[in-house]
């Protein structure tokens, strides 16, 4: 995303580098003012929402300036570093900056006042009119463009300086002062005709308002003191902070993605968990076993490739629950298609990549697919591509050597299937207890689409296949 800015200078905007994304944070910079650069090459490293993303330039030339520091979050669209394709001299990168800012003078222009030279636009947006019209009558050029209107005021003034009873009589004279100048009275609470006037032909000025008002200042003063013993229980907060004892992590990026994600799905989704404990002693061997096979020579072979497979062939025998909840269009949404999310911590926070398609995966190749994963999330290379359109999830929480836990679902999904730790237990095996390898899975299902006869069944398909891995063969 670029924009021409002024002759060969150009401006490289923040792109939206995932799906919908609004805003991203500036890692670090790869560049300085002064460097060249050429096509494609990086010159930042951003954090959004879903991943860190490196962002390529999309022309050579000198870099002039960078817009923002590390660490700053900016939003999509946002110019954040300009570049002279020309390769001049960096000083000249100065000069687009006025232009941007060359409307708000403008903005002066409708009120029909000349502008005196070295007046600098204070508040864009604002009433300028009004807000020019009330600092001229604080200055001197009040004095010399009051006298233009005097005879039609005067003449106005005239008109209602006296107020004649039903005998005319004249009752009181109202005080002569400009519309702007009462309003200033009425705001400040005094009373114009307890005002001395200074003005031409009596007429009262906004200096003879404020000197009116005046003695009152310091009761007033008096007062003001007041509010701040009322603000003071607000300081507390800041002081009970002990930073000897206590960080403070700002919470944006990716955790701030997942702290709304998984707010938005535990109260959205309908969340129903259910356990089983299994003996997988067997597919402990068996992944002994694959490991010495020259087939998956260099690939990753754990447990949990194993529980992918046997998920994956669970989901093939229960189409149903590899769905979606529509609500806009009160539908389910059965996918033909298993992209299978992987829950991976890194330092960055929870993210949960996915295998695309991976029901169409062989063993060895959804063992390098899982080896690939793993590697780029530790990296933090992630795209969000690949975090995008997950089907059903895997979260490994035996690696922490947890038993079990209540996982809850990614949003979009209707299942996650969550991994307990595998350890020695006493199990009853052939008639007999012997130690056994033994782990507790624990399935979530949106009840939404998801019964509880259909959840039973696609659980108790993945500890089957893990006791018996031999069914891996017979079913899938």
């Amino acid at each position: 995303m670029t924009t021409m800015t002024e002759g060969s200078v150009r401006e490289f905007k923040m792109p939206d580098v995932g799906e919908g994304l609004t805003e991203a944070e500036i890692l670090k910079w790869y560049v300085q003012p002064g460097d060249t650069v050429t096509d494609g090459q990086v010159v930042c490293e951003v954090e959004t929402a879903k991943a860190a993303v490196e962002l390529p330039i999309p022309y050579d030339g000198v870099v002039r300036e960078l817009r923002f520091p590390e660490g700053t979050t900016v939003d999509v669209g946002t110019p954040i570093i300009t570049v002279d394709v020309s390769g001049g001299a960096a000083p000249a990168a100065a000069e687009p900056v006025p232009a941007a800012h060359e409307p708000a003078p403008a903005a002066e222009e409708p009120a029909g006042e000349p502008k005196p030279q070295g007046r600098q636009p204070v508040l864009v947006g604002y009433g300028v009119a009004t807000s020019s019209t009330r600092r001229r009558a604080r200055k001197t050029p009040e004095a010399a463009t009051s006298p233009a209107p005097e005879p039609a005021q005067a003449a106005g003034q005239a008109a209602v300086q006296a107020e004649l009873n039903g005998h005319g009589q004249v009752t009181r004279e109202r005080p002569l002062a400009k519309p702007p100048v009462r309003k200033l009275a009425k705001d400040l609470g005094v009373d114009l005709a307890t005002v001395t006037p200074t003005g031409p032909d009596g007429i009262i000025t906004r200096e003879d308002v404020h000197a009116a008002a005046a003695p009152q200042a310091a009761p007033r003063q008096v007062t003001a003191p007041e509010p701040v013993p009322v603000a003071a229980p607000a300081a507390p907060a800041p002081v009970a902070y002990d930073t000897a004892r206590e960080t403070r992590v700002p919470v944006k990026g990716v955790r701030k993605a997942t702290a709304a994600a998984m707010v938005g799905s535990a109260f959205t989704a309908p969340h129903v968990t259910e356990f089983v404990t299994v003996d997988v002693t067997r597919t402990m061997k068996l992944v002994e076993e694959l490991k010495q096979d020259k087939e998956f020579a260099g690939l990753r072979v754990n447990p949990l490739l194993l529980i992918a497979k046997a998920l994956l062939v669970a989901v093939k025998r229960n189409p149903d629950i590899n769905a979606s909840w529509d609500e806009a269009a009160q539908e389910i949404v059965v996918k033909h298609y298993v992209n299978l999310g992987i829950a991976a911590a890194t330092p960055r926070g929870l993210i949960v990549p996915n295998i695309k398609d991976a029901h169409a995966k062989t063993l060895p190749q959804l063992a390098r697919a899982l080896g690939e994963l793993v590697t780029t999330a530790r990296e933090g290379k992630t795209s969000p591509a690949a975090m995008q359109g997950g089907t059903v999830t895997i979260t490994n929480v035996g690696v922490f050597g947890v038993d079990t836990g209540t996982p809850i679902l990614n949003p979009g999904e209707s299942a996650i299937l969550a991994v307990g730790a595998i350890k020695p237990q006493p199990w009853v095996h052939k008639g007999k207890v012997k130690p056994r390898q033994v782990t507790t899975l624990a399935l979530s299902f949106d009840h939404r689409l998801v019964d509880g006869e259909l959840g039973s069944k696609v659980l108790a398909d993945v500890a089957a296949i893990l006791e018996q891995p031999k069914r891996l063969i017979t079913w899938a």
